[in-house]
């Protein structure tokens, strides 16, 4: 490179896309691609080591692809500088290269955007943020969406979005006659269990990969979860292997069983892509496209496809959405008052409590659990038992590969804790133990029993949900969505719900110890 540099171009580790408009009219004569890695990444939240192999992995596989193109690229890996944060690195990457401009796509967290924005700025450059491409919907067009609507909803989101995308379309109406087909989609296993289940394809570490995991063990040895599973996609061609795995031997059983639990099942029929997605090794449209195309060849029943669609197209793009609309005070959401510290065996998972023991065992060892073990187990619990959100959205941020804060903060403290008040989801998402029992096979082996709220063998979920229930009364008891829950606490003696309260009460006192 010679003379004055144009434009540095940052690439963070959850911007992973070739095709980034980052890199439209790159002039290797005048810019510069700009990555690093930092152990602040991995420590803002307590990151699992798992979470930190899949961003460094995927990082030094894309840097591949840079070297490849030729590119002028400063990296810093993170056994080469010793600068605690990316605003540190950049700021000293600034002083030596004087660029005119810094290009980013805007980065998945509004702490870290704040942060190198004002890193760029202080050193007399200016920041552009160029248009990112990898979702169907931009902040902008959300808020005009939002605009007038004093609650948002993701049915009345997502049929709009389908409409302006043409997704699942026949004659500008839905396939399958139908917007939604979640009736079809809430089936369990039954006492067979899930029977013999297709095995998703596992990515044997490389040369790279194998790198980063020694990486992470020597720095960050402390952290939780282990390593010893890591076969997570990693680079644009595994990802599009992994979507090719699942349209073909999964997705046709998606729909009816995607809520569906069994013990040391942690895959079932799920795909496994919400991480190459979340770092932009594969673009939604992609993996949109192909399943649909699934539906249209006759591969893949419409309630599967529609379902899993919903995810991509709906959910996610959605929160992004409402993440960008309400930062950042929604960080410090918390309208139910919690204030509970969140319980010490979500980082080891040693409790006796079976649904929550199997979905942090897999949690730890493999970064992973499906949506309903997110939702219905992990954090329902977290909200029965009244976790203050920043500590249960600080966990899930630390312990799933595909943690990234847009995604990941919107579904914790809007959906799962319901701190917002009401803003995303119509009711608080609580359950007893019965809903684990009806979806999981959890039940049969723990020593608690679903159905009894007192007791030495009272389920710790059903207790804290009368508590919950009583606590709240007067809030949702005559709110049109939760009017039965209510009604059926009104039918318990008030004997029964002093037993319940002084039982949530000691279970509350034990657990924060």
């Amino acid at each position: 490179m010679s003379g004055p540099m144009r434009n540095l171009c940052l690439v963070l580790g959850d911007q992973l896309d070739a095709g980034s408009a980052l890199f439209e009219g790159f002039e290797p004569e005048s810019d510069r691609v700009w990555m690093a890695e930092v152990g602040g990444e991995a420590t803002h939240v307590w990151s699992t080591k798992a979470r930190i192999a899949v961003f460094l992995a995927g990082m030094r596989h894309f840097r591949q692809v840079l070297h490849g193109r030729g590119w002028p690229l400063d990296y810093l890996a993170l056994d080469e500088h010793d600068f605690p944060g990316l605003a540190e690195a950049l700021a000293a990457s600034l002083q030596v290269h004087r660029p005119q401009r810094v290009l980013c796509v805007c980065p998945g967290e509004w702490r870290l955007r704040e942060s190198l924005r004002e890193t760029v700025e202080a050193a007399g450059c200016e920041w552009v943020e160029v248009p990112d491409r990898h979702f169907y919907c931009d902040p902008e067009s959300f808020s005009g969406w939002a605009k007038g609507r004093k609650t948002l909803r993701l049915e009345h989101f997502y049929r709009w979005l389908r409409r302006r995308e043409s997704v699942l379309l026949d004659d500008c109406e839905p396939c399958g006659g139908e917007w939604n087909f979640d009736a079809e989609n809430r089936a369990s296993f039954g006492r067979e269990g899930p029977g013999l289940l297709p095995a998703p394809h596992a990515f044997e570490p490389d040369r790279i990969t194998r790198g980063v995991i020694e990486l992470v063990e020597a720095h960050f040895p402390d952290h939780p979860g282990t390593l010893d599973d890591f076969d997570w996609p990693v680079n644009a061609a595994q990802a599009r292997q992994a979507l090719d795995d699942f349209i073909r031997r999964r997705l046709p059983g998606f729909g009816q069983y995607q809520d569906a639990m069994w013990t040391r099942e942690p895959w079932l029929y799920h795909s496994r892509l919400s991480a190459a997605m979340n770092l932009k090794l594969i673009s939604p449209r992609e993996v949109v496209e192909a399943a649909e195309a699934a539906y249209r060849a006759g591969d893949a029943p419409i309630a599967a496809v529609e379902g899993f669609i919903r995810q991509v197209i709906g959910w996610r793009e959605f929160v992004r959405g409402v993440y960008w609309l309400r930062m950042p005070d929604f960080a410090e959401a918390n309208v139910l008052g919690a204030d509970q510290p969140l319980p010490a065996f979500y980082w080891t998972g040693d409790t006796d409590m079976a649904c929550l023991r199997d979905a942090l065992w897999q949690t730890l060892r493999f970064g992973y659990a499906h949506h309903i073990q997110r939702l219905m187990v992990l954090g329902l619990f977290a909200q029965l038992l009244g976790v203050k959100p920043e500590a249960i959205h600080h966990w899930f941020l630390a312990v799933f590969v595909d943690a990234v804060e847009w995604v990941e903060l919107p579904n914790v403290l809007g959906m799962s804790q319901y701190a917002d008040g009401g803003f995303m989801v119509s009711k608080p998402y609580v359950a007893s133990g019965n809903y684990i029992n009806r979806m999981s096979n959890y039940c049969g082996g723990c020593r608690y029993r679903y159905g009894n709220a007192t007791g030495d063998d009272a389920c710790p979920f059903t207790t804290l949900y009368w508590d919950f229930l009583e606590r709240h009364r007067d809030r949702f008891s005559d709110h049109p969505r939760t009017a039965l829950q209510w009604k059926s606490l009104a039918r318990k003696s008030d004997q029964e719900r002093d037993a319940i309260a002084r039982q949530a009460k000691a279970l509350r006192e034990r657990l924060a110890e």
